[in-house]
């Protein structure tokens, strides 16, 4: 009797059998959110990452939480960053604008230093 239910499990097996996906579940829909301009996840940031959990009954906030902590530290650190890269390109802007205008005092200087025209040249110079 054993032996019948042992082949009917094995056959019930065989033809049910699930393939198993190494896939990441996480990566799902990564590429149409990015397309749509939304962070790759949906644990990133939004309401649901920023906002608290909860709150008082009598309306105080809530502490935050380690996670939002970090977040809010980590934003701090890429603003400061921008602000300091941003800094760098105004004063090389800066720099850059003044070398022109040297370059531009430079060129006149030379033009000053030329010789003038004299005589029937000078003449026929202010006459056109």
């Amino acid at each position: 009797m054993a032996a019948p239910i042992r082949t009917l499990c094995c056959s019930a097996l065989r033809l049910n059998s699930r393939h198993f996906s190494s896939t990441c579940g996480v990566q799902a829909g990564q590429k149409w959110r990015l397309e749509h301009g939304l962070s790759r996840s949906g644990t990133e940031y939004g309401p649901l990452t920023d906002l608290p959990d909860w709150s008082f009954e009598d309306g105080r906030p809530a502490p935050p939480l380690k996670g939002q902590l970090r977040r809010r530290q980590e934003k701090e650190v890429l603003a400061r960053r921008i602000v300091m890269l941003t800094s760098e390109v105004d004063r090389g802007m800066e720099a850059w604008k003044e070398k022109q205008e040297e370059a531009k005092r430079m060129e006149e200087h030379k033009k000053s230093l030329l010789l003038k025209p004299k005589g029937k040249l000078l003449i026929k110079k202010t006459q056109s």
